[in-house]
């Protein structure tokens, strides 16, 4: 059965598990999203009597959902046990499913991508810091200080790059209408494109800001779905990597040039041609979204 969940329907009521709660970083990242907004209402994971859990833990995801009605779970399990956790979470009836943890290996990626394909679960990662709507909901370990609720949407492949935006952002006064980090793998369950019609549709939303980097083809796909919708409002592009030399072998797992497609000059000319400002800094970003949202409140046209 179809998730009824999208994007912009997250918020402080939507319960939400932790799998992986009693470990060292679940208990902490459990706190720290309750502390921001995000209802979270258990986990699953070892019981420890030398280190209580604050929240309720139960033996399965099965278990959780029956006992709170969870809808959405982030995964703070080692990669390794990432494929088990999302199995487990998907065939429990959970919509959303955040995966966090570096290193999940391609083979096990192209598995969690069938099977959530297949129950019709969002998947989010493979490795992402994860997503917030500001002031609603935070999935992950985005820093509190670069978030703010607002109207500007920011996708990205880069954690701290879209960080230090929303930082400078918010240092003038444009928060976010939601924040969702897509992650640099190469096999991922949520891609650029896939979020260009939420976010066009979205009345919540002025503006989008894009945060990629060369190789793989994402921005590439992201120009045609914008394109096809009709370029519908102002959208910003910064793509990492410009000055990286041929042949380096770059941190990010889908950092693949293949002939031109995902070469920078690709991604700026296709970007470009659906109507997306490319922006060779983040303070000439930062700027270029400055002067649009000011042309906005005025009542003109971009």
């Amino acid at each position: 059965m179809p998730t009824d969940i999208d994007w912009f329907s997250l918020d402080g009521q939507t319960p939400v598990i932790v799998q992986g709660i009693t470990g060292r970083m679940g208990q902490k990242h459990a706190q720290l999203m309750e502390r921001y907004g995000t209802r979270i209402v258990g986990g699953t994971g070892r019981v420890r009597p030398e280190a209580p859990s604050a929240f309720p833990v139960f033996a399965s995801c099965e278990e959780a959902v029956r006992a709170t009605g969870a809808r959405a779970s982030i995964c703070l399990v080692p990669a390794s046990d990432t494929l088990a956790a999302v199995a487990e979470a998907s065939a429990a009836g959970i919509g959303l499913i955040v995966t966090v943890a570096e290193g999940i290996p391609v083979h096990d990626a192209l598995r969690i991508r069938a099977l959530t394909r297949a129950a019709h679960v969002r998947w989010l990662g493979a490795s992402t810091p994860g997503l917030c709507l500001p002031g609603r909901i935070k999935l992950g370990f985005l820093p509190d200080v670069a978030l703010a609720a607002g109207r500007i949407g920011v996708i990205s492949k880069s954690g701290t790059l879209s960080y230090e935006v929303g930082l400078r952002l918010i240092g003038h006064g444009l928060g976010q209408s939601a924040w969702i980090g897509v992650g640099g793998d190469p096999v991922k369950g949520t891609r650029f494109a896939d979020l260009a019609a939420a976010f066009a549709a979205h009345e919540g939303t002025d503006a989008l800001v894009l945060i990629g980097e060369i190789g793989g083809d994402e921005e590439e796909e992201f120009a045609e779905a914008w394109q096809r919708l009709g370029k519908p409002k102002p959208a910003f592009a910064l793509i990492a990597g410009a000055e990286a030399r041929q042949g380096v072998t770059m941190g990010h797992a889908g950092a693949l040039v293949i002939g031109q497609r995902g070469s920078l000059a690709s991604k700026r000319r296709q970007l470009e041609s659906a109507g997306v400002r490319v922006l060779p800094t983040i303070g000439g970003l930062v700027d270029a979204v400055l002067a649009a949202s000011r042309t906005t409140a005025e009542g003109q046209m971009p």
